[in-house]
């Protein structure tokens, strides 16, 4: 008796043009939502570092001044207020969790350097990241276009 053939499964037929036209749409439309969720995060980043750069920028002016010495505080769109320093070598910094902790000027100074050095290489990541998908949707909106233009149809335009 012969042994009996082993049927091979056939490759997967390739996808009609229609098929890969809604294939390549749906991919677009995920890159979008991704492009855009990473446009959110590098907003945050970037909101974050301006904040952190900022708080340098004040301790640095801060630097030397007496006790009752006169400063301007920022607090955002160019606006400032005015205080006297009580304390003008310690400050209350934010260590994460909302735990805030008392340091020299020198020591929050460092503590915020090294944060804008971390947020800076998020943001360098991230716009990496979003141009990575934002490259990977105009070749996927290229192919898509070289498809409906074989198939006899005009410029294709997403939205």
């Amino acid at each position: 008796m012969m042994a009996a053939a082993k049927k091979r499964a056939a490759p997967p037929a390739a996808p009609s043009g229609d098929e890969e036209m809604r294939q390549l749409l749906t991919e677009i439309r995920l890159f979008e939502g991704s492009a855009r969720i990473l446009q959110s995060r590098l907003d945050v980043v970037s909101a974050a570092l301006s904040e952190t750069l900022t708080a340098i920028s004040t301790l640095e002016g801060s630097r030397g001044k007496e006790d009752g010495g006169d400063v301007l505080i920022p607090i955002g769109s160019g606006s400032f207020v005015k205080a006297k320093l009580s304390d003008p070598g310690n400050i209350i910094i934010g260590v994460g969790a909302g735990v805030c902790v008392e340091k020299s000027v020198e020591d929050s100074i460092k503590d915020l350097r090294l944060r804008s050095s971390d947020l800076e290489k998020a943001r360098v990541s991230v716009t990496q990241q979003l141009s990575q998908i934002i490259g990977q949707t105009e070749d996927y909106r290229e192919r898509l276009g070289e498809l409906v233009r074989k198939k006899g149809g005009g410029s294709v335009e997403i939205v």
